[in-house]
């Protein structure tokens, strides 16, 4: 059934262009392709770790914590624990991605690892949909009604949950919420429509905003658009989740990714790097393996199709279903634009690149136009620090991280920084 899927959205794709045959060229039958797959892989003894096993592997305690949503997601936190009196903080992943992305570079690298040796008590969020959140109380995974959810669903329940399961075990708020790409959208959806849990954090750290999109300039954004024209021929070829794990696992192995090290790097540059922006000397070549073995992972047909709608409209706003569904959900014939003026007033720090596709200068200062506290708005020092560079840059520790970790122990009063 995956081939059958993969066959037919591969169909799809070259209908429309979107497929030049700059990877698999006229003499490489698939056939070989997959056979020299298997010859040739050059084995990464992590590929195969969850991420509790390599956080383990690196040397520290975890644990594995269940967080259930008011609408019946079972989510799973992965925690880093610090020692009495730590501050916890919490680390939410982009679409495409879970929980791995903010331990890939490493020990002396990674986030998570920098902020556990600082003596933070470290959570790693796994929104829903992704690789360790696929359960619910009542659905399937396999179930169509399991996929609907875009991150405004993400904002109104996994982030509240979340929070309130961190701060409840802790007996004390969240010192800082760190969100990338998408997982900053769902904060602000929690910080419009549900105040009092954003309340509950001291501070929102945020890298690469995903708020305001509409100056986006991904060669992602015609795909993205393309994904939205199709999706009732989408939606019966894989149930509204956009993509199952298996259906990434076989495309990977047909455009070869697994071969080598020049494969997986082309794989890397062409379907991960060069749509976000490419930034060759921030590409750790070590970690190609790892990284294209874990991602991308899953996402609902609703978010992309809610991204676009995003781009469409030029404002956040909550998902457009038609004229007739908007009327008995929103009571209006448009969904009503989020509540900027009930963004709780938290510390803010931004973060961007000029060289992100994704998300554009432009964009990132539109947010900092309506956010009420920023603290710290900050362009990386580097001219191609792209959209991923936030998470697997080599050089992102001394770029970026050692900023965020002397905001954050920066002192608060009457939410003002004083040094």
């Amino acid at each position: 059934m995956d081939g059958i899927r993969l066959i037919g959205f591969m169909c799809l794709l070259s209908f429309c262009g979107c497929l030049d045959g700059a990877i698999i060229g006229p003499n490489e039958p698939v056939e070989q392709i997959i056979q020299s797959t298997w010859n040739n892989l050059e084995l990464n003894s992590d590929l195969d770790l969850t991420t509790p096993e390599i956080i383990e592997k690196a040397g520290y305690s975890t644990e594995t914590h269940t967080v259930i949503t008011e609408d019946g997601y079972i989510l799973t936190l992965h925690r880093i624990p610090g020692g009495n009196g730590s501050l916890p903080v919490l680390l939410v992943h982009g679409s495409f991605n879970d929980d791995s992305v903010w331990i890939t570079l490493g020990k002396g690298k990674a986030l998570a690892y920098l902020l556990a040796d600082q003596g933070y008590d470290v959570w790693l969020a796994n929104m829903r949909g992704t690789t360790y959140s696929k359960k619910h109380i009542t659905l399937s995974s396999s179930d169509w009604k399991f996929w609907d959810f875009s991150f405004h669903e993400e904002g109104m329940y996994d982030v509240p949950a979340m929070i309130t399961y961190i701060t409840n075990m802790r007996s004390q708020p969240l010192h800082a919420y760190i969100g990338h790409s998408m997982g900053t959208s769902s904060f602000y959806v929690t910080a419009t429509e549900r105040p009092k849990f954003a309340r509950m954090v001291k501070m929102m750290i945020n890298f690469g905003p995903a708020v305001f999109i509409n100056h986006m300039r991904s060669p992602l954004r015609p795909v993205l658009y393309l994904i939205k024209e199709f999706q009732s021929l989408l939606r019966v070829l894989f149930h509204d989740e956009l993509f199952p794990q298996e259906f990434y696992n076989t495309l990977k192995t047909l455009l070869g990714c697994n071969l080598n090290f020049y494969r997986a790097e082309m794989c890397a540059k062409n379907l991960l790097f060069n749509p976000l922006g490419y930034d060759p000397e921030q590409l750790n070549l070590t970690q190609l393996p790892f990284i294209v073995s874990h991602i991308p992972v899953a996402v609902s047909l609703k978010t992309v199709i809610h991204i676009v709608q995003m781009i469409e409209s030029g404002t956040p706003r909550p998902f457009d279903y038609g004229a007739a569904k908007n009327f008995l959900v929103y009571k209006s014939v448009e969904p009503p634009e989020y509540n900027q003026s009930s963004i709780a007033n938290i510390p803010t720090a931004i973060y961007y690149g000029d060289n992100d596709l994704f998300i554009s200068p432009i964009d990132v200062k539109m947010l900092y136009d309506i956010l009420p506290n920023v603290i710290d708005m900050y362009e990386v020092p580097w001219p191609n620090f792209n959209h991923l560079d936030f998470v697997f840059g080599n050089d992102a520790p001394k770029l970026l991280y050692e900023r965020v970790l002397k905001i954050m122990k920066e002192k608060y009063s009457n939410n003002v920084l004083t040094v």
